[in-house]
């Protein structure tokens, strides 16, 4: 257990009130975090922050709109405030509400999906990281897709922001490496969650069938991208920085011919 011990450290998770956030703020919080739930519903985050409480771990909720920046810095100051410290930023939180193609896409839709998915991030993550250089110590792990790895006639803009948010990773990585700052990128395929619905539960998907057409032809768990997020965040994950890993099934290396 000492190589995934978070014991004693203070992790916020952005957009965890449910799916693959909330999965890592569980699994952060089993392995000893100190974990602060927050999205844009306060009832919800209190209940997930709740059902962490009952089971033994440490959390409080916080609503967010990720999209205001006197919101993410109310969030930062607030748990420096309860907990003295951030050692561990989850930027999880993102929109996407377009699915077709990019010509259709509006000046609005355009702006709302960068400044959720990339601006907040690269907000949080500068109000975040002068703490961390002060103690030289930190972890930063922004959910990224493998949409941003990957060309698309349905995700064009989602996956423009995700390859951003890719690159904003190896960006902290090399300016703040220094300061024993590590900072990495899990991109998942199909994931099981409410966000990614229309993508599973649709048998004439064309994201689902290239999923059921992968190595492991099945689609993930939100348990199996937390998994990634404590490894990164722990003792087992200290020499990796800049990184980003695909938790994907394999849909990206191949198809399974059928």
């Amino acid at each position: 257990m000492s190589l995934f011990d978070l014991a004693g450290k203070v992790a916020i998770i952005t957009g965890s009130s449910k799916g693959i956030g909330k999965a890592i703020a569980e699994r952060m919080a089993e392995h000893g975090a100190k974990v602060v739930i927050s999205s844009r519903n306060a009832d919800t985050c209190e209940s997930v922050a709740s059902e962490i409480r009952a089971k033994g771990g440490d959390a409080f909720a916080m609503s967010c709109h990720v999209g205001k920046k006197e919101a993410l810095q109310a969030l930062v100051d607030t748990t420096m405030k309860r907990w003295g410290r951030i050692d561990i930023l989850v930027c999880n939180a993102a929109v996407n509400p377009h699915y077709g193609r990019s010509i259709e896409i509006t000046d609005e839709i355009y702006d709302r999906v960068m400044n959720t998915n990339v601006k907040s991030n690269f907000w949080l993550c500068h109000m975040v990281l002068p703490q961390m250089a002060a103690r030289k110590d930190g972890v930063v792990i922004i959910v990224s897709s493998i949409a941003g790895v990957q060309g698309s006639d349905r995700l064009g803009l989602y996956g423009l922001s995700k390859a951003a948010d890719m690159q904003l990773t190896r960006n902290i990585a090399v300016e703040w490496g220094p300061h024993n700052i590590r900072a990495n990128c899990l991109a998942p395929g199909v994931i099981k969650t409410e966000f990614s619905r229309a993508l599973w539960d649709n048998p004439n998907s064309v994201s689902l069938q290239a999923t059921m057409q992968s190595p492991l032809q099945r689609i993930g768990d939100p348990d199996e991208v937390a998994g990634a997020a404590v490894f990164l965040a722990a003792k087992a994950g200290t020499f990796i920085t800049g990184q980003t890993i695909l938790i994907d099934g394999g849909r990206t290396i191949g198809r399974v011919s059928q």
